[in-house]
């Protein structure tokens, strides 16, 4: 699952991802992209899904995540082109460096999550999901009308200076912790 795929309904097995309660996931929110998304959740991109299970995130785990996330500067997202997936509408968020540094260190000390399950074999690159509604007979001309009528919007820029942890709770993603990055003078001016 990427949490951008995830949300859009309940079914889970027409959805393919196999998400059960205490799933964990890392990502980092977007509300500037809010008013584009037309997925049914919250605009963000992901770091890590899945993480260890909810049952596993103690005291040690956390302290050790915030640390984790505190070695890493707070940078800036921007978005000025779209991308596709197969049935998926995306924002392209650049650099993809910052994040994939996130999720490579990460991986690095919590080897066993696979990216995506594995669906996706190593995983997907950044992505922020805008549309995951259409079908194959269908998306070609619907995600051309939607990126024509979003295009204008672009280019987004947006500081990053956080990554949220969220788990499944059986029916949706819940939010339940959020890991300051280091903040620099740059980035204490977005904050205020």
């Amino acid at each position: 699952m990427s949490v951008d795929e995830s949300e859009a309904g309940t079914a889970r097995e027409t959805d393919r991802w196999p998400d059960i309660p205490g799933d964990t996931a890392f990502t980092i929110r977007i509300p500037e992209a809010d008013p584009l998304v037309r997925a049914g959740f919250p605009a963000h991109v992901t770091v890590l899904y899945p993480f260890v299970h909810e049952s596993r995130m103690d005291a040690p785990v956390h302290r050790e995540l915030s640390g984790l996330f505190a070695g890493h500067d707070a940078f800036t997202l921007t978005f000025a082109a779209f991308g596709r997936y197969p049935g998926v509408l995306y924002l392209d968020p650049q650099p993809h460096a910052p994040v994939k540094a996130l999720t490579a260190d990460l991986t690095r000390r919590w080897p066993e999550p696979v990216p995506y399950r594995g669906i996706f074999g190593s995983g997907l690159d950044p992505h922020l999901t805008v549309a995951n509604h259409e079908g194959p007979a269908t998306q070609d001309a619907a995600y051309d009308a939607l990126q024509a009528e979003l295009a204008p919007l672009l280019p987004l820029t947006c500081h990053v200076h956080a990554v949220q942890l969220i788990v499944w709770d059986g029916e949706r993603w819940q939010d339940r912790v959020e890991y300051p990055l280091a903040c620099d003078k740059a980035c204490s001016a977005h904050l205020v």
